[in-house]
């Protein structure tokens, strides 16, 4: 009996994600064309509208204009009834840095800002958080991206922020916050910002690949249309493919002019064979446009030209950073259940 009673709650959760998915769509509808996307009756429409009206999340708005009949009740998604933080943590050129931006339900900023601090220690991230509660009140959900694996909430390992290693920090986070948290790797939200902002079709493979100056290597990997994070959140840690020299001896070999192109094209071919992505993605301080045409002839030694994804070489992905952190932390506030397509 339990069973179906939470069968039966996750089915009116879905529901109502699928009516608010269509009045975002459709920046405004009436009960039979928010039916007419969703699939719902209109009865099991009304009755969603009625409680989402009751809570702010919707509004109602002017009647539609009569052409015969009488005019039907139009409704509005409130973009603006909860907001949400997503907080960017990184170490970089010798400099700690937390990039915000505060965003509301359909990823519209409403304030962004980077601040440049001594150290980043989990004090000062609670200080920051608290600061933007405070201002806005609204805030249901924080993402916090950083650079290092994140298993189960705890920043496995080496990281670059060191005072974070090893930290639980969306746990401890949660006992000081009332609010949805989550805490991801950042090269898991740069993949996943690209991903969506170039609106590939269902199904579609990509890889984004970082090469930093004097750090080790990342990538974030997008397949099937979602975050490829492995048993234990390692998948996309490229610096430990077995390159035959160890990962500070990677770095080293990274910075030489040249074993770049040779190291490049043997990271790239690893995952080309792997995952077969339509794109793939290069950015860091190592990599520039020039390297291009280089890169891409390396790689068709070794992979027939068929199979070959198109690279692309980007020298700044912040834009795509935040988009997957306002993503992810925009889903956190959803049903953990989602409908998708058959995959076969």
């Amino acid at each position: 009996m339990n069973q179906v009673i939470s069968n039966t709650t996750r089915i009116k959760q879905i529901n109502v994600e699928l009516v608010k998915d269509a009045l975002i769509e459709l920046i405004y509808g009436t009960k039979q064309s928010i039916s007419n996307i969703t699939g719902l009756s209109v009865a099991t429409c009304g009755n969603i509208l009625n409680g989402l009206i009751e809570s702010g999340e919707v509004i109602e708005i002017d009647l539609e204009q009569p052409s015969g009949g009488r005019p039907a009740r139009r409704f509005m998604y409130n973009a603006n009834y909860s907001y949400v933080a997503c907080i960017d943590l990184s170490y970089e050129q010798e400099t700690y840095k937390i990039t915000y931006a505060i965003t509301n339900l359909v990823g519209e900023i409403i304030e962004e800002d980077s601040i440049i601090v001594d150290n980043i220690t989990y004090q000062i991230i609670v200080y920051q958080i608290d600061r933007l509660i405070t201002k806005y009140k609204i805030i249901k959900a924080i993402g916090i991206g950083v650079p290092a694996v994140v298993y189960e909430g705890v920043l496995v390992g080496e990281c670059d922020i060191k005072d974070l290693s090893n930290f639980p920090l969306e746990r401890e986070l949660k006992k000081v916050f009332d609010k949805e948290i989550i805490v991801e790797n950042d090269m898991n939200l740069k993949a996943l910002g690209f991903y969506r902002k170039q609106k590939y079709h269902y199904g579609q493979n990509i890889a984004v690949i970082n090469f930093p100056k004097d750090k080790c290597i990342g990538s974030g990997v997008i397949v099937g249309g979602h975050v490829v994070k492995g048993n234990t959140n390692f998948a996309g840690e490229v610096s430990y493919l077995p390159l035959d020299v160890s990962q500070e001896q990677l770095v080293y070999e990274l910075n030489k002019d040249d074993r770049l192109i040779l190291l490049v094209v043997k990271i790239i071919t690893s995952v080309i064979a792997v995952i077969n992505p339509a794109t793939i993605m290069l950015t860091g301080e190592l990599i520039n446009s020039d390297m291009l045409e280089d890169i891409y002839k390396g790689c068709l030694k070794i992979i027939p030209k068929e199979h070959m994804p198109e690279i692309i070489i980007r020298e700044n992905i912040q834009d795509d950073y935040i988009n997957g952190l306002v993503t992810i932390t925009l889903e956190s506030l959803t049903c953990d259940v989602q409908l998708v397509k058959k995959r076969i």
